[in-house]
């Protein structure tokens, strides 16, 4: 099996997530649930039951979090040196060929990938246009709302 790439950061923000989840979260609705138990008949016990979903969804989070790590491998992308080529974990600063407007990304994993705070997934079709390519070049991107035009204003690896 191909390990998952992941980024030293995003990494970090797992392994953070996974800390909050295992030492606040879990005892908190743990301790929801004994408390909903304690006011009786539990087939009508609606804490109870919001509390018993919340401790499932708890659960599922952790094990996604340990098997992203588990099988990720983690690139410190300050090491790279590609020659200033866009690769994976590497900040790309765009400017859309039509409108002006500058954008900036970084392209991560896909369980780290955020577009609110320009994380992009390496499988995504911006990332999989960019990669390979270098400072000064003008990218299309086939996206759902058409194709649009990005040229490469700078490469980091940060």
């Amino acid at each position: 099996m191909k390990r998952a790439p992941l980024t030293l950061k995003g990494a970090e923000r797992l392994r953070n997530e996974l800390k909050r989840l295992k030492s606040e979260e879990r005892p908190r609705v743990i301790q929801a649930i004994a408390e909903a138990r304690s006011h009786g008949d539990l087939s009508e016990n609606a804490e109870y039951h919001a509390a018993r979903e919340q401790q499932s969804f708890i659960e599922g989070r952790i094990k996604d979090i340990e098997a992203h790590l588990s099988n990720s491998e983690i690139i410190d992308v300050t090491r790279l040196s590609t020659g200033g080529k866009v690769v994976f974990g590497a900040t790309v600063e765009l400017e859309d060929q039509d409108d002006g407007n500058k954008v900036v990304y970084q392209i991560v994993g896909d369980a780290e990938a955020d577009i609110k705070i320009g994380l992009i997934s390496v499988s995504s079709p911006i990332a999989r246009a960019l990669v390979g390519k270098s400072e000064g070049e003008v990218v299309d991107v086939v996206a759902p709302n058409g194709t649009r035009s990005y040229e490469i204003i700078a490469v980091r690896y940060e």
